[in-house]
């Protein structure tokens, strides 16, 4: 548990380069900026106050990659962000958008990746612009086809929830993309691909590399949870949530009971970064209407604010520094 601290932001972003237009709420509209500068303080310590250089040094000759969904992608955007001011301009470079987006320094002879793999094993869902499907289809005991980007890597971060959470999903047992599937629940289907992961993990990865995952980050879809008898959503909310161990529908205890158990087995192989607890309170850290909305909306849309507000991802800078801050204390 911990309390939330505002302070002054400690890092530069000099016109932060790698931002996305899904995140950067500021550039599209929003006024109050009181988001970006909540920090977590947990109770009885004190996290290691961030370094850009003394990361940069924990990164010097090696590879740092994400592997997960969008609000994955969003913390790499977030880490991105906090490095990019350490390097010199004509020293770093990006890869175009692609399944594996790669940021190098040449000054530190490290990468910063980004690998879209919204549910860890193969899946319909595996482009990273062409992904909207009306149904889920994963391939519950095939990994090496995203394994085999993700084993080079030095220091792993892995995430995976959302997805899972869009109704019943179907199973692929072969090859044949026209064969027959199962189908199975959201948690269940999850499971089975996290014990493909965990699996991967104990027997295929060197076991010298760092690997992290990241649990379930929290949406804000119905302000009755901290505002009772109200029919909103994050839409217009500009302070935290003040009420110590608020937990939400937005986190599924369920799953994260059984994300738990699998990554119990694999005991100190793998580090956790809880980050759900502390992100469960800032239902003003999200984009809401401030985001670039890649269809157009409809006029009964922009008549109601409230249906078109992206509950779901952050705003940065925001809450997934706090993620990083917590990812600089793990390593």
């Amino acid at each position: 548990m911990g309390v939330r601290q505002r302070v002054v932001p400690d890092v530069q972003r000099v016109g932060m380069p790698y931002m996305s237009d899904q995140l950067a709420c500021h550039k599209h509209g929003r006024s109050d900026l009181d988001y970006q500068y909540w920090r977590w303080q947990p109770h009885n310590c004190n996290l290691k106050r961030w370094s850009v250089t003394e990361m940069w040094e924990k990164l010097r000759g090696k590879r740092l990659m994400f592997v997960g969904d969008s609000l994955n992608r969003g913390q790499w955007i977030s880490m991105l962000c906090l490095l990019q001011s350490a390097t010199s301009k004509d020293k770093r470079s990006i890869t175009p958008n692609a399944p594996l987006t790669i940021f190098r320094s040449e000054e530190y002879n490290a990468t910063v990746e980004f690998l879209w793999a919204p549910l860890l094993v193969e899946s319909n869902s595996d482009d990273p612009v062409n992904h909207r499907s009306d149904e889920r289809i994963i391939r519950p005991d095939s990994i090496l086809k995203h394994a085999s980007q993700w084993e080079h890597a030095d220091i792993l971060v892995f995430n995976t929830y959302l997805w899972w959470r869009q109704g019943p999903v179907k199973l692929l047992w072969s090859d044949d993309k026209n064969g027959d599937c199962e189908e199975l629940d959201g948690l269940g289907a999850m499971e089975l691909a996290m014990e493909t992961w965990a699996d991967w993990v104990t027997t295929k990865l060197d076991p010298r590399k760092k690997v992290l995952f990241v649990t379930m980050s929290p949406t804000h879809l119905w302000s009755r949870e901290w505002k009772p008898g109200s029919e909103g959503n994050c839409y217009s909310e500009r302070s935290p949530i003040d009420k110590e161990g608020h937990w939400g529908a937005g986190s599924d205890l369920p799953t994260m009971r059984m994300v738990d158990r699998v990554l119990g087995k694999l005991g100190p192989r793998v580090s956790v970064v809880n980050i759900t607890q502390l992100s469960e309170y800032r239902k003003d850290g999200h984009p809401s209407i401030y985001r670039k909305f890649w269809e157009p909306l409809k006029p009964e849309q922009l008549s109601n604010p409230t249906s078109y507000s992206d509950c779901i991802h952050w705003c940065l800078p925001g809450v997934p520094d706090v993620w990083n801050q917590l990812l600089f204390h793990y390593l």
